[in-house]
């Protein structure tokens, strides 16, 4: 989906596929036929744009074998849909029944993150739109907190020197710029906006012109970060936001109820990381890297090297809890859970809003945990699981047009 900004500009909106699990390119094909397009339909738009996932083996399928990428462009083409960004923060194995800290490897320290990432981009090259003006690709934020020491930062900045390199000899040989975006993460060594502002100026010297930030609004929200001061100071320091992650935390404002803790308690599941913060009235942040934790019903994980203090057992109850969750734009969970859409609102305005030329034209709904909802919440059918995604875009559209943009065909 495109939209005509009233500075003339285009901004993209798109849904990512890490939410259907595929690892290999007929997988990924079989997506676009049995997802994506449907979705599109139910839309009535001729044209979709995706976040397309690719897995290592998809990925490595393609750059081996340019029949089998102009296969997958052509698939995109007849079904009406277009990639103009790339979700590259899961390596592999994202579809599997328990994630949980391996989606957090290989890391930026490791040679298999850079060939990875810049297999992506070459493939991006080749995907996007004859008119699309440059191609986004969000990435792991470095690497896990743990174990991360100085010299390991200095290995994980150089790849991203060694990247934006890359990336500028690839837009001299193809014509097309990609760049490449940082997400924070909760519990990962680049966990804020201000981690980030740390990490890609100073001493780094990363070149900003391809190396800046994916902001995902359920990790600013889980974290307890201001949009407006966060993102001020990136303006401030030249570090672009190449493109932005719809998506909502939970949000439970007493969680010293035991009707509370039972409704987060549905959401502890076995499958993803649900790291959970509180921020007390003093403004420590406290944290625990899964909602089980936090509840003091799982064993803490990782506690001994958590860069963040954590009372035991759990997170102390006196203020309000978020959750990484990425819970359904358009359906909240029910009281007495409520979801942190208003951070999402408050970014979207900052970032696309009326009185200023956007700061990110990549937009991108980024609801990968529609089947590790709570049992009952979960769709049951392909058919409902489109209807869900349709309805999540369909906020967003309307987000965006509330701000003044225009839907264009």
């Amino acid at each position: 989906m495109r939209f005509r900004h009233p500075d003339g500009s285009t901004v993209h909106l798109a849904y990512c596929t890490n939410v259907h699990p595929a690892e290999t390119l007929d997988g990924v094909l079989a997506q676009l036929r049995d997802h994506c397009e449907p979705v599109r339909k139910r839309l009535g738009r001729d044209r979709l744009g995706i976040g397309l996932w690719l897995a290592r083996a998809a990925a490595r399928a393609l750059t081996s074998d340019p029949v089998a990428l102009r296969r997958l462009r052509r698939e995109l083409d007849t079904r009406g849909l277009e990639v103009v960004t790339l979700n590259g923060f899961p390596y592999e194995g994202f579809g599997d029944s328990h994630v949980k800290y391996r989606v957090y490897r290989p890391d930026w320290t490791e040679p298999a993150r850079l060939e990875y990432t810049a297999d992506l981009a070459r493939l991006l090259t080749v995907l996007l739109p004859d008119d699309a003006a440059e191609g986004t690709i969000s990435t792991l934020p470095l690497a896990w907190r743990t174990d991360f020491d100085e010299h390991r930062r200095a290995t994980a900045l150089a790849a991203l020197r060694t990247l934006a390199a890359r990336l500028d000899a690839l837009q001299d040989t193809t014509g097309r710029g990609i760049r490449v975006g940082l997400e924070p993460e909760p519990g990962c060594t680049v966990e804020t906006l201000a981690d980030a502002l740390g990490a890609l100026t100073g001493a780094a010297d990363v070149p900003t012109h391809r190396i800046g930030v994916c902001v995902d609004t359920c990790h600013l929200a889980t974290s307890f970060e201001e949009p407006g001061p966060a993102l001020d100071a990136l303006h401030r320091a030249g570090i672009p936001v190449v493109k932005t992650q719809l998506s909502a935390a939970l949000h439970a404002e007493h969680p010293e109820r035991a009707d509370v803790r039972a409704a987060l308690g549905a959401f502890a599941e076995p499958r993803f990381l649900h790291q959970a913060r509180t921020r007390t009235p003093q403004g420590e942040l406290l944290a625990t890297d899964d909602l089980d934790e936090a509840l003091g019903t799982g064993t803490p994980a990782l506690a001994a090297e958590s860069g963040l203090p954590v009372a035991e057992p759990g997170l102390p109850t006196a203020t309000p809890w978020r959750a990484h969750f990425h819970v359904p734009l358009h359906a909240p969970p029910e009281p007495p859970l409520t979801s942190t859409l208003p951070v999402l609102q408050d970014t979207l305005a900052r970032l696309v809003g009326p009185a200023a030329p956007p700061r990110t034209h990549h937009l991108e709904v980024e609801t990968y945990t529609w089947q590790a909802l709570p049992p009952e919440l979960r769709p049951r059918t392909r058919a409902r699981l489109a209807d869900g995604i349709a309805a999540e875009l369909a906020l967003a559209r309307d987000l965006l047009t509330d701000l003044g943009l225009k839907e264009l065909p």
